[in-house]
């Protein structure tokens, strides 16, 4: 199931100007939505460190000593949200920038004061086209 939603997803045409080669930490707590996430980046050319929980994701943000260019990660997941996370992980890698993902809408995780507004966020589900142009919107701006 996954192989045939990446496999139309790659046969999208992606403008050339929406792909990189930055090294993304991407934590997801859903397993089959982590390695579709992943593939997706991948083909895109990034380099993608994978995380099922924030724990998971601060330990591989310690021992990767290049930087990491961006976190993309769950908003609501057990333990920490996304927001703790990626305020942790500027320890680790100052200049990461941040995109926050969620099945929820922007305006509930704004209302549930898990995220501030204005902050770099995608909605799940998304798809290829719409998760390169995220990233690349989040990867150009400035904090």
């Amino acid at each position: 199931y996954v192989g045939e939603i990446v496999q139309a997803e790659k046969e999208d045409i992606i403008e050339p100007l929406l792909r990189g080669n930055e090294v993304i930490l991407l934590v997801e707590d859903e397993p089959t939505i982590l390695e579709m996430t992943s593939i997706m980046l991948e083909n895109l050319g990034y380099t993608v460190l994978t995380a099922v929980t924030p724990g998971e994701a601060i330990r591989l943000a310690g021992e990767h000593n290049a930087q990491i260019d961006l976190l993309l990660t769950d908003v609501v997941m057990p333990g920490m949200n996304g927001r703790d996370l990626a305020q942790n992980m500027m320890h680790f890698h100052s200049g990461i920038k941040h995109l926050f993902m969620s099945g929820y809408t922007a305006d509930i995780i704004a209302h549930q004061d898990v995220l501030d507004e204005g902050v770099n966020f995608i909605q799940k589900p998304f798809s290829a086209k719409s998760l390169a142009e995220k990233v690349r919107e989040a990867l150009s701006r400035n904090h």
